[in-house]
Protein backbone atom coordinates (compact mmCIF):
# COMPACT_ATOMS: atom_id res chain seq x y z
CA UNK A 1 0.00 0.00 0.00
CA UNK A 2 0.84 3.29 -0.92
CA UNK A 3 1.91 5.25 2.01
CA UNK A 4 0.05 8.46 2.48
CA UNK A 5 1.82 11.67 0.83
CA UNK A 6 2.36 14.75 3.46
CA UNK A 7 2.41 18.23 2.77
CA UNK A 8 5.77 18.52 3.01
CA UNK A 9 6.66 16.15 0.61
CA UNK A 10 4.44 17.57 -1.81
CA UNK A 11 4.90 20.74 -1.98
CA UNK A 12 8.60 19.66 -2.05
CA UNK A 13 8.27 17.04 -5.35
CA UNK A 14 6.31 20.10 -6.56
CA UNK A 15 9.54 22.34 -6.21
CA UNK A 16 7.54 24.84 -4.20
CA UNK A 17 9.65 26.18 -1.48
CA UNK A 18 7.83 27.36 1.48
CA UNK A 19 9.88 29.67 3.61
CA UNK A 20 8.76 31.72 7.01
CA UNK A 21 9.14 31.37 10.07
CA UNK A 22 6.45 30.82 12.75
CA UNK A 23 7.93 30.13 16.06
CA UNK A 24 6.05 27.35 18.06
CA UNK A 25 8.10 26.53 20.66
CA UNK A 26 11.19 28.75 21.18
CA UNK A 27 13.45 25.64 22.27
CA UNK A 28 11.54 25.42 25.93
CA UNK A 29 7.99 24.51 25.92
CA UNK A 30 5.31 24.98 28.40
CA UNK A 31 6.45 24.96 32.54
CA UNK A 32 6.35 21.47 33.84
CA UNK A 33 4.28 20.95 36.21
CA UNK A 34 4.38 18.83 39.18
CA UNK A 35 0.67 17.31 39.62
CA UNK A 36 -0.20 14.62 37.91
CA UNK A 37 -3.64 16.71 37.55
CA UNK A 38 -5.31 19.19 38.33
CA UNK A 39 -7.10 17.75 41.16
CA UNK A 40 -3.92 17.11 43.02
CA UNK A 41 -2.66 21.02 42.63
CA UNK A 42 -2.89 22.41 46.23
CA UNK A 43 -5.15 25.52 45.46
CA UNK A 44 -4.37 28.71 47.31
CA UNK A 45 -4.49 32.28 47.04
CA UNK A 46 -1.09 34.01 45.09
CA UNK A 47 0.20 36.57 46.67
CA UNK A 48 -0.57 40.20 44.49
CA UNK A 49 2.26 42.23 46.17
CA UNK A 50 6.35 41.69 45.20
CA UNK A 51 8.82 43.20 43.04
CA UNK A 52 7.87 41.18 40.25
CA UNK A 53 4.31 40.04 38.66
CA UNK A 54 3.30 36.68 40.65
CA UNK A 55 1.62 35.30 37.60
CA UNK A 56 5.03 35.29 35.29
CA UNK A 57 6.42 32.31 37.44
CA UNK A 58 2.95 30.87 39.28
CA UNK A 59 4.09 27.27 40.35
CA UNK A 60 2.44 25.03 38.93
CA UNK A 61 1.69 26.69 35.59
CA UNK A 62 -2.24 27.08 35.47
CA UNK A 63 -4.68 24.95 33.98
CA UNK A 64 -6.55 27.44 32.24
CA UNK A 65 -5.46 30.99 31.14
CA UNK A 66 -7.07 33.80 29.02
CA UNK A 67 -5.41 36.46 27.74
CA UNK A 68 -7.45 39.71 26.65
CA UNK A 69 -5.75 43.12 24.87
CA UNK A 70 -7.39 46.44 25.36
CA UNK A 71 -7.12 50.08 23.78
CA UNK A 72 -7.22 52.98 26.64
CA UNK A 73 -9.63 55.37 26.16
CA UNK A 74 -8.37 57.73 29.55
CA UNK A 75 -8.34 61.32 28.15
CA UNK A 76 -5.05 62.23 29.86
CA UNK A 77 -2.09 61.05 32.19
CA UNK A 78 -4.03 61.89 35.05
CA UNK A 79 -7.27 59.10 34.22
CA UNK A 80 -4.35 56.30 32.82
CA UNK A 81 -2.59 56.57 36.69
CA UNK A 82 -6.15 56.42 38.02
CA UNK A 83 -7.21 53.64 35.88
CA UNK A 84 -3.76 51.76 36.83
CA UNK A 85 -4.94 52.33 40.52
CA UNK A 86 -8.09 50.62 39.48
CA UNK A 87 -6.58 47.76 38.39
CA UNK A 88 -4.20 47.39 41.04
CA UNK A 89 -6.81 47.40 43.53
CA UNK A 90 -9.54 44.74 41.58
CA UNK A 91 -6.33 42.55 41.22
CA UNK A 92 -5.25 42.79 44.73
CA UNK A 93 -8.74 41.92 45.60
CA UNK A 94 -9.48 39.17 43.50
CA UNK A 95 -5.58 37.59 43.90
CA UNK A 96 -6.33 37.17 47.56
CA UNK A 97 -9.78 35.99 47.12
CA UNK A 98 -11.55 39.02 49.05
CA UNK A 99 -15.56 38.76 49.72
CA UNK A 100 -17.76 41.75 47.46
CA UNK A 101 -18.83 44.23 48.90
CA UNK A 102 -22.64 43.60 50.21
CA UNK A 103 -25.01 45.99 48.63
CA UNK A 104 -28.43 47.13 48.61
CA UNK A 105 -30.79 45.25 46.32
CA UNK A 106 -31.91 48.35 44.71
CA UNK A 107 -28.69 48.81 43.18
CA UNK A 108 -26.79 46.23 40.22
CA UNK A 109 -24.19 43.70 42.41
CA UNK A 110 -20.86 44.46 42.58
CA UNK A 111 -20.03 41.14 40.88
CA UNK A 112 -21.17 38.61 38.70
CA UNK A 113 -21.85 36.00 41.78
CA UNK A 114 -20.61 33.05 39.88
CA UNK A 115 -17.95 32.42 41.93
CA UNK A 116 -20.40 33.02 44.97
CA UNK A 117 -20.06 34.90 48.32
CA UNK A 118 -16.92 33.49 48.94
CA UNK A 119 -14.75 32.71 46.23
CA UNK A 120 -12.67 29.74 47.17
CA UNK A 121 -8.17 29.93 46.45
CA UNK A 122 -7.90 28.54 42.97
CA UNK A 123 -4.24 29.59 42.57
CA UNK A 124 -5.78 33.17 40.41
CA UNK A 125 -3.05 35.59 39.06
CA UNK A 126 -3.54 38.32 36.52
CA UNK A 127 -0.98 40.15 34.67
CA UNK A 128 -0.67 43.15 32.90
CA UNK A 129 1.34 44.43 30.33
CA UNK A 130 1.42 47.40 28.21
CA UNK A 131 2.28 47.27 24.44
CA UNK A 132 4.06 49.99 22.68
CA UNK A 133 0.70 52.11 21.16
CA UNK A 134 0.73 53.06 24.90
CA UNK A 135 3.64 55.23 24.32
CA UNK A 136 2.37 57.83 21.64
CA UNK A 137 1.62 61.14 21.96
CA UNK A 138 -1.61 60.58 24.26
CA UNK A 139 0.29 60.70 27.67
CA UNK A 140 3.95 62.29 27.23
CA UNK A 141 5.25 58.48 27.56
CA UNK A 142 7.31 58.51 24.47
CA UNK A 143 10.53 59.14 26.34
CA UNK A 144 9.57 56.33 28.42
CA UNK A 145 9.33 53.63 26.23
CA UNK A 146 10.59 50.34 26.63
CA UNK A 147 14.17 50.47 24.44
CA UNK A 148 12.95 47.33 22.39
CA UNK A 149 9.61 47.57 22.52
CA UNK A 150 7.66 48.04 19.09
CA UNK A 151 4.78 46.88 17.80
CA UNK A 152 5.26 43.21 16.27
CA UNK A 153 5.88 42.99 12.76
CA UNK A 154 5.25 40.52 10.22
CA UNK A 155 7.37 38.02 10.54
CA UNK A 156 8.13 35.21 7.82
CA UNK A 157 5.34 33.13 7.43
CA UNK A 158 3.07 35.46 9.46
CA UNK A 159 -0.88 36.07 8.17
CA UNK A 160 -1.49 38.42 11.19
CA UNK A 161 -5.38 39.62 11.69
CA UNK A 162 -5.07 43.14 12.75
CA UNK A 163 -8.33 42.36 14.70
CA UNK A 164 -6.45 40.00 16.78
CA UNK A 165 -3.68 41.33 16.85
CA UNK A 166 -1.55 44.58 18.67
CA UNK A 167 -2.83 46.52 21.68
CA UNK A 168 -2.50 49.42 24.22
CA UNK A 169 -2.86 47.10 26.99
CA UNK A 170 -2.92 43.37 28.13
CA UNK A 171 -4.15 41.08 30.74
CA UNK A 172 -3.64 37.49 31.10
CA UNK A 173 -5.99 35.70 33.95
CA UNK A 174 -4.91 31.83 35.17
CA UNK A 175 -6.14 30.09 37.31
CA UNK A 176 -7.40 26.07 37.67
CA UNK A 177 -10.65 26.45 36.49
CA UNK A 178 -12.50 28.76 33.82
CA UNK A 179 -15.58 29.93 35.75
CA UNK A 180 -12.71 31.41 37.89
CA UNK A 181 -10.97 32.96 34.99
CA UNK A 182 -14.41 34.77 33.91
CA UNK A 183 -15.25 35.80 36.43
CA UNK A 184 -11.82 37.75 37.17
CA UNK A 185 -11.78 39.22 33.43
CA UNK A 186 -15.44 40.59 34.25
CA UNK A 187 -14.64 42.17 37.30
CA UNK A 188 -12.06 44.26 35.73
CA UNK A 189 -13.43 44.83 33.18
CA UNK A 190 -16.47 46.26 34.98
CA UNK A 191 -13.62 48.36 37.17
CA UNK A 192 -12.43 50.06 34.09
CA UNK A 193 -15.31 49.86 32.14
CA UNK A 194 -14.52 53.84 31.30
CA UNK A 195 -11.16 53.26 30.11
CA UNK A 196 -10.17 50.34 28.73
CA UNK A 197 -12.52 48.83 25.30
CA UNK A 198 -11.67 45.37 24.14
CA UNK A 199 -9.48 44.60 21.74
CA UNK A 200 -9.27 40.80 21.27
CA UNK A 201 -9.24 37.28 23.16
CA UNK A 202 -7.92 34.20 23.45
CA UNK A 203 -8.36 31.66 25.61
CA UNK A 204 -7.26 28.17 26.62
CA UNK A 205 -6.32 24.90 28.45
CA UNK A 206 -3.07 23.09 29.35
CA UNK A 207 -3.92 19.68 30.50
CA UNK A 208 -0.91 18.26 33.04
CA UNK A 209 0.03 14.82 32.72
CA UNK A 210 1.49 12.09 35.05
CA UNK A 211 5.28 13.06 35.74
CA UNK A 212 6.25 9.18 35.49
CA UNK A 213 9.56 7.58 34.98
CA UNK A 214 12.25 10.43 33.78
CA UNK A 215 9.05 12.61 32.76
CA UNK A 216 8.23 16.20 33.75
CA UNK A 217 4.80 15.40 33.91
CA UNK A 218 4.22 18.73 31.16
CA UNK A 219 1.08 18.67 28.95
CA UNK A 220 0.56 18.10 25.52
CA UNK A 221 -0.20 20.93 22.93
CA UNK A 222 -2.71 20.28 20.02
CA UNK A 223 -0.40 18.58 17.32
CA UNK A 224 0.15 15.58 20.09
CA UNK A 225 3.51 15.95 21.68
CA UNK A 226 5.02 16.74 25.23
CA UNK A 227 5.28 20.63 25.73
CA UNK A 228 7.46 21.50 28.19
CA UNK A 229 10.61 19.53 28.70
CA UNK A 230 13.27 22.44 28.64
CA UNK A 231 11.70 25.30 29.54
CA UNK A 232 13.66 27.71 31.73
CA UNK A 233 13.66 27.13 35.24
CA UNK A 234 12.50 29.64 37.30
CA UNK A 235 15.37 30.21 39.73
CA UNK A 236 16.49 33.43 40.81
CA UNK A 237 19.47 33.54 39.48
CA UNK A 238 18.46 31.93 35.88
CA UNK A 239 15.60 34.70 35.81
CA UNK A 240 17.74 37.56 36.59
CA UNK A 241 20.03 36.81 34.01
CA UNK A 242 17.63 35.92 31.42
CA UNK A 243 14.08 37.28 32.33
CA UNK A 244 13.91 40.40 34.10
CA UNK A 245 15.00 43.51 33.11
CA UNK A 246 17.59 44.85 35.57
CA UNK A 247 18.82 48.45 36.73
CA UNK A 248 21.98 47.76 34.93
CA UNK A 249 20.28 47.88 31.04
CA UNK A 250 20.10 50.19 28.73
CA UNK A 251 16.59 50.91 29.62
CA UNK A 252 14.13 53.53 31.29
CA UNK A 253 14.52 53.10 35.07
CA UNK A 254 10.99 52.42 35.83
CA UNK A 255 11.29 48.70 33.53
CA UNK A 256 13.62 47.47 36.25
CA UNK A 257 11.57 44.00 37.38
CA UNK A 258 9.09 44.09 34.78
CA UNK A 259 9.86 41.63 30.99
CA UNK A 260 8.99 41.57 27.77
CA UNK A 261 5.92 40.01 26.96
CA UNK A 262 5.56 38.05 23.83
CA UNK A 263 2.20 36.72 22.43
CA UNK A 264 2.06 34.77 19.28
CA UNK A 265 -1.26 33.44 18.79
CA UNK A 266 -0.17 30.43 15.88
CA UNK A 267 -2.96 28.14 14.28
CA UNK A 268 -1.90 24.41 13.74
CA UNK A 269 -3.30 23.56 10.29
CA UNK A 270 -4.22 19.81 12.31
CA UNK A 271 -6.23 18.95 9.30
CA UNK A 272 -2.63 18.38 7.31
CA UNK A 273 -0.54 17.33 10.80
CA UNK A 274 -3.33 14.61 11.16
CA UNK A 275 -2.08 12.86 7.62
CA UNK A 276 1.53 12.86 8.24
CA UNK A 277 3.01 9.77 8.95
CA UNK A 278 4.65 9.55 12.59
CA UNK A 279 8.09 9.15 11.69
CA UNK A 280 8.03 12.52 9.54
CA UNK A 281 5.89 13.70 12.75
CA UNK A 282 8.67 13.34 15.56
CA UNK A 283 11.99 14.16 12.48
CA UNK A 284 9.98 17.48 12.00
CA UNK A 285 9.84 17.96 16.22
CA UNK A 286 13.13 15.87 17.18
CA UNK A 287 11.06 14.22 19.56
CA UNK A 288 9.48 10.71 19.99
CA UNK A 289 5.79 11.44 20.21
CA UNK A 290 4.74 8.82 22.94
CA UNK A 291 7.46 9.50 25.47
CA UNK A 292 8.67 13.04 24.32
CA UNK A 293 12.09 11.56 24.55
CA UNK A 294 14.76 13.25 22.05
CA UNK A 295 15.31 10.96 18.85
CA UNK A 296 17.58 8.11 19.55
CA UNK A 297 16.62 8.49 23.66
CA UNK A 298 14.53 7.07 25.98
CA UNK A 299 13.20 9.32 28.52
CA UNK A 300 11.79 12.51 28.18
CA UNK A 301 14.55 14.49 30.54
CA UNK A 302 17.27 13.00 28.44
CA UNK A 303 19.56 15.83 26.30
CA UNK A 304 19.57 15.26 23.19
CA UNK A 305 23.74 14.89 22.28
CA UNK A 306 23.93 17.21 18.85
CA UNK A 307 28.12 17.22 19.45
CA UNK A 308 27.69 13.47 18.38
CA UNK A 309 25.29 13.94 15.67
CA UNK A 310 27.04 16.74 13.40
CA UNK A 311 25.58 15.05 10.11
CA UNK A 312 21.57 15.11 11.77
CA UNK A 313 21.21 11.38 11.29
CA UNK A 314 19.86 11.06 14.77
CA UNK A 315 18.09 14.53 15.20
CA UNK A 316 17.72 16.04 11.74
CA UNK A 317 19.71 19.02 11.51
CA UNK A 318 16.50 21.55 10.28
CA UNK A 319 13.74 19.25 13.50
CA UNK A 320 12.31 22.11 15.56
CA UNK A 321 14.13 21.85 18.77
CA UNK A 322 17.84 21.46 17.44
CA UNK A 323 16.40 24.99 15.51
CA UNK A 324 15.12 26.42 18.26
CA UNK A 325 17.80 25.31 21.10
CA UNK A 326 20.79 23.98 19.51
CA UNK A 327 22.59 23.59 23.22
CA UNK A 328 25.91 25.69 22.48
CA UNK A 329 27.50 28.21 24.66
CA UNK A 330 26.55 31.07 21.73
CA UNK A 331 23.01 30.08 22.19
CA UNK A 332 22.41 29.60 25.97
CA UNK A 333 22.11 33.58 26.46
CA UNK A 334 19.03 33.32 24.24
CA UNK A 335 17.08 30.91 27.08
CA UNK A 336 12.98 32.23 27.24
CA UNK A 337 10.47 31.44 30.17
CA UNK A 338 7.19 29.98 27.86
CA UNK A 339 4.11 30.33 29.85
CA UNK A 340 1.67 29.41 26.77
CA UNK A 341 -1.77 27.43 26.87
CA UNK A 342 -3.60 25.16 23.84
CA UNK A 343 -6.47 27.14 22.28
CA UNK A 344 -9.77 26.28 20.22
CA UNK A 345 -11.54 28.70 18.22
CA UNK A 346 -14.52 26.28 16.67
CA UNK A 347 -13.71 25.97 12.81
CA UNK A 348 -13.62 28.58 9.72
CA UNK A 349 -15.49 29.70 6.81
CA UNK A 350 -13.74 26.29 4.98
CA UNK A 351 -15.16 23.88 7.22
CA UNK A 352 -11.16 23.54 9.02
CA UNK A 353 -10.76 23.34 13.12
CA UNK A 354 -9.20 26.38 14.43
CA UNK A 355 -6.49 25.02 16.91
CA UNK A 356 -3.59 25.90 17.79
CA UNK A 357 -0.73 26.98 20.36
CA UNK A 358 -1.36 30.71 22.22
CA UNK A 359 2.71 31.29 22.22
CA UNK A 360 3.51 33.45 25.34
CA UNK A 361 7.33 34.20 26.49
CA UNK A 362 9.10 36.32 28.98
CA UNK A 363 12.74 37.51 28.44
CA UNK A 364 15.05 40.14 29.39
CA UNK A 365 15.44 41.06 26.11
CA UNK A 366 13.57 40.76 22.74
CA UNK A 367 16.15 40.93 20.57
CA UNK A 368 18.71 38.15 22.54
CA UNK A 369 15.63 36.35 23.50
CA UNK A 370 12.53 35.69 21.54
CA UNK A 371 13.55 37.21 18.28
CA UNK A 372 16.99 35.89 18.28
CA UNK A 373 15.32 32.16 18.18
CA UNK A 374 12.80 33.14 16.15
CA UNK A 375 15.18 34.26 13.15
CA UNK A 376 17.13 30.25 14.01
CA UNK A 377 13.43 29.11 13.27
CA UNK A 378 12.59 30.83 9.91
CA UNK A 379 12.40 28.29 7.23
CA UNK A 380 11.93 25.20 9.20
CA UNK A 381 9.60 22.67 8.21
CA UNK A 382 7.32 22.54 10.66
CA UNK A 383 6.14 25.95 9.11
CA UNK A 384 3.92 23.83 7.37
CA UNK A 385 1.97 23.10 9.99
CA UNK A 386 1.48 26.10 11.35
CA UNK A 387 0.57 29.90 10.68
CA UNK A 388 1.42 32.62 13.20
CA UNK A 389 -2.29 34.60 13.08
CA UNK A 390 -1.97 37.40 16.00
CA UNK A 391 -0.75 38.28 19.15
CA UNK A 392 2.27 40.78 19.99
CA UNK A 393 5.00 42.36 21.95
CA UNK A 394 4.02 43.88 25.26
CA UNK A 395 6.33 44.64 28.01
CA UNK A 396 5.10 43.21 31.69
CA UNK A 397 5.38 45.66 34.33
CA UNK A 398 7.19 45.80 37.30
CA UNK A 399 5.57 44.12 40.71
CA UNK A 400 4.10 46.25 43.29
CA UNK A 401 6.30 45.81 46.38
CA UNK A 402 4.71 47.49 48.56
CA UNK A 403 1.25 48.22 49.76
CA UNK A 404 -0.05 51.92 48.91
CA UNK A 405 1.46 51.47 45.29
CA UNK A 406 0.37 50.88 41.99
CA UNK A 407 0.64 49.08 38.96
CA UNK A 408 2.57 51.57 36.38
CA UNK A 409 3.56 53.64 39.07
CA UNK A 410 7.49 54.02 38.54
CA UNK A 411 6.16 54.61 34.54
CA UNK A 412 3.72 57.45 35.49
CA UNK A 413 5.95 59.04 38.07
Amino acid sequence: MTPPISRRRFLAGAGVLAVGGGALAAGCAEEPAPAATAGAVPLAFIPFRGRHQAGITAQPSPAVGLMAAFSVLARDRAELAAMFRDLTDEIDALMAGRPPEVRDPAYPPVDSGILGPEPAPDNLSVIVSVGASLFDERYGLADRRPRELVEMPFLANDRLDPERSHGDLLLTVQAEHSDTVVFALRQLMRRTRRTLTLRWVVDGFNRRSAPGEKGTGSPRNLLGFLDGTANLATDPALMARHVWTSPADDEPGWTAGGSYHVVRVIRMLVEFWDRTPLAEQEALIGRHKNSGAPLGADHETDAPDYASDPEGAVTPLDAHIRLANPRTPATERNLILRRGFSYTRGYDGAGQLDQGLAFVSYQRSLESGFLAVQRRLNGEPLEEYIRPEGGGFFFALPGVPTRGGHLAEGLLA
